[in-house]
């Protein structure tokens, strides 16, 4: 099987207990996958890690900032392919290899995801109420004569932030430099990939759940609900897509979603 020219690069923030765990399922790839580490916020934690496991760290200047941090972590990867690594989260040991399967049929392809499910409580599964409907509408990515249409990706993002950037795969070599320019912060990886879905390409979904996104207090996603800033962006992006008049009613139910944080 042919292996794509990937890298991982962990995005590691402050002093987080989940970073380990997130770099040995990088480390139990059945590929060989090449991984790399950035971070804003140099600390003991970070660098014993990136040393016990002999994973090049890379310090970015300057203050902490998702787009920052994102681009800075991008930009990092000297491969063709690449993949944003949060470190709270985990990946399926199969992720590169059933990545690479697909991504070797489309060379025109910009971006290519993955299935997921969270991990509450220290558990990966059940998926929960989001996670079926976000999977019912990411459908048309699954086809070839659909995932190269703008009218069906953006239609696939058009109800929700259906694609989530920890289990996207990035083709640098047609994306070029710092893919993240959103203004938004708590939506950047929502309005990146609408962005995406407007340029000629494919994006590719293997249809797996190979990501596992974890769920619990100390997430920057709970920090944004509190502080409303999901719901200001989240109206920011329906906007994009439908009337205001349509945006309300939409608002009314998707902010049912937030309760996962519960």
């Amino acid at each position: 099987m042919k292996v794509i020219d990937h890298s991982f690069v962990i995005c590691a923030y402050k002093e987080s207990e989940h970073l380990e765990k997130c770099i040995i399922s990088l480390k139990k790839q059945t590929v060989p996958a090449k991984i790399k580490m950035v971070t804003s916020t140099p600390n003991d934690h970070i660098r014993a890690l990136a040393e016990k496991y002999d994973i090049p760290l890379y310090v970015r200047e300057g203050a902490s900032d998702i787009r920052d941090d994102w681009n800075y972590a991008y930009d990092h990867a000297d491969s063709e392919w690449m993949t944003v690594a949060h470190q709270d989260d985990m990946y399926d040991h199969h992720y590169l290899e059933e990545l690479s399967k697909l991504i070797t049929k489309y060379p025109d392809a910009l971006l290519a995801v993955t299935d997921y499910i969270p991990i509450k409580k220290g558990q990966i599964g059940p998926r929960d109420t989001n996670c079926k409907i976000q999977k019912f509408l990411r459908w048309p990515l699954k086809f070839a004569a659909l995932n190269k249409s703008k009218f069906w990706k953006t239609r696939v993002l058009s109800l929700g932030s259906t694609l989530k950037c920890p289990c996207a795969c990035y083709h640098k070599a047609l994306l070029g430099p710092s893919v993240f320019t959103s203004e938004l912060k708590f939506c950047i990886d929502w309005d990146t990939f609408y962005k995406i879905a407007r340029m000629d390409g494919r994006i590719l979904l293997v249809d797996k759940p190979l990501f596992y996104y974890r769920v619990y207090d100390g997430a920057t996603s709970k920090e944004w609900i509190v502080n409303h800033t999901r719901e200001r962006e989240d109206r920011i992006m329906f906007e994009k897509f439908w009337p205001k008049w349509l945006v309300g009613i939409i608002m009314h139910f998707y902010k049912n979603a937030y309760k996962m944080y519960d």
